[in-house]
């Protein structure tokens, strides 16, 4: 008993040696140093959450553009919704990718293409799905854009089609700005109050009585009353005066940044521009030919805007009458024939409209095509036969 009880001392008594003459030695390799669970608890998760939010930045898919043009091209169609024979793309390979808050400039000259521009973005041309996203849906088939508010066109004269389409007539029935303006449904009234200021509308007013102006503010008025996500302005200043013009581009200023919304502005006046835009597009024969941050542009001249853009235009111009005279001398015809479907112009375009609608070209009959010959325009517009 007493030898078996004394095996465990000894057995104790050598470990104890080993450990103290050996431990040093061993336990950097078999038993590394473990932080305190303090350490541990404090480090470990600040170090994870540093790397999760690198990964994330990192792997995160970037923000959805407010507009992407994709390589558009488009043919006004004919009668049948197709484009006529022979004619060329008003607008070919076109992309444009534009950001929250950006206020774009779209200039170009007349016929350059930005009033259609325009009308495809706001979902009023159909084209492919993928050439034109709005918000990352297709601003033709998904409705809901412009009836939510979320996409707003305001452009042109404000107009109702008669009979048929192509035959509009102006906004001029007679009823009230109040009645317009607050028959509309769903509306912010702290918002509605500020429009109702800065475009200086009285609700009085009579569409059949007003000036263009005031009918334009209406007008104006009404494609702001939903806070719109994207904009779309085709010249819509126009009719209004100075103040009313700066009154407005102001109000449109603050709404992108206070509320990281998206316009595009196509205008030929350049009064109060100079720093309303973030960006400027500048398009010429139906393709885009430089698009940048005003910022970027400032930089690369000291002109104004106004003297920038028309520097532009005048090279374009004088391009364009370099190679009509070109053309002249070769023989051909000093302007190209124009083939679309509003105007059917040529042989070919025009046998084969016969053939499609029975005569009818966007509304018109051969024979008021043929008769136009007939017609003569006197000095004050009225149409004498």
């Amino acid at each position: 008993m007493g030898a078996r009880g004394s095996r465990p001392l000894f057995g104790l008594f050598l470990l104890g040696f080993f450990l103290h003459f050996f431990g040093a030695h061993i336990t950097p390799t078999f038993f590394p140093q473990l932080p305190s669970t303090p350490q541990r608890q404090f480090q470990k998760p600040i170090h994870r959450q540093n790397e999760k939010s690198f990964i994330h930045s990192s792997m995160a898919d970037p923000p959805t553009p407010m507009v992407a043009i994709n390589g558009l091209k488009f043919t006004y169609p004919g009668i049948d919704g197709h484009p006529p024979p022979g004619s060329t793309p008003l607008i070919q390979d076109f992309s444009l990718t534009i950001n929250s808050g950006d206020r774009c400039l779209l200039v170009g000259a007349n016929g350059a293409g930005k009033t259609t521009i325009l009308k495809i973005l706001g979902g009023k041309h159909m084209v492919e799905p993928h050439m034109v996203r709005v918000l990352g849906r297709s601003a033709f088939h998904d409705t809901t854009l412009t009836s939510s508010g979320d996409l707003s066109y305001l452009g042109g004269e404000w107009k109702r089609d008669v009979a048929f389409a192509g035959f509009e007539v102006s906004i001029q029935m007679d009823v009230s700005a109040e009645k317009m303006i607050f028959g509309v449904a769903g509306v912010d009234p702290d918002r509605r109050a500020e429009l109702l200021k800065v475009l200086d509308i009285d609700l009085s007013w009579r569409m059949h009585n007003v000036s263009d102006g005031q009918r334009r503010r209406v007008q104006i008025c009404m494609g702001l009353l939903k806070p719109f996500k994207v904009l779309l302005l085709d010249e819509i200043t126009v009719d209004l005066d100075v103040l009313a013009r700066a009154d407005l581009l102001r109000f449109l200023r603050k709404d992108c940044e206070e509320r990281g919304a998206t316009i595009i502005y196509a205008t030929h006046i350049f009064d109060g521009l100079e720093n309303w835009p973030t960006h400027i597009v500048y398009l010429a024969r139906g393709r885009l030919q430089l698009a940048m941050p005003m910022d970027k542009l400032k930089e690369t001249t000291n002109l104004s805007l106004m003297r920038t853009v028309e520097s532009w235009l005048r090279k374009e111009r004088d391009e364009e009458r370099a190679r009509r005279k070109e053309r002249k001398a070769k023989g051909l015809p000093e302007f190209e024939k124009q083939i679309d479907g509003s105007r059917v112009i040529g042989d070919p375009a025009r046998a084969a409209v016969r053939v499609m609608n029975n005569g009818w070209a966007a509304g018109r009959l051969h024979s008021t095509l043929a008769g136009e010959e007939n017609f003569t325009f006197s000095s004050n517009r009225v149409l004498r036969q």
